[in-house]
């Protein structure tokens, strides 16, 4: 690998570790400050995922009430 190629690797880097930075949902509001490791960022997204599944048993449940 040459000098240019290793240079660019490393911008790449440095870019790719700024996005980890961001999180989607917050995006226009001031970035977090640290490292969001992938095993953080799947269980935030699980407990997303488990609010909706939470939400829509709630308006079953409600659904079948109302009968």
């Amino acid at each position: 690998m040459n000098k240019k190629q290793k240079i660019i690797k490393k911008i790449a880097k440095r870019a790719k570790a700024r996005l980890n930075k961001v999180d989607p949902a917050t995006i226009g509001a001031p970035a977090k400050s640290g490292y969001i490791s992938k095993a953080e960022r799947a269980k935030i997204a699980a407990l997303a995922a488990a609010a909706e599944v939470g939400t829509e048993a709630d308006e079953q449940q409600d659904a079948t009430t109302e009968q």
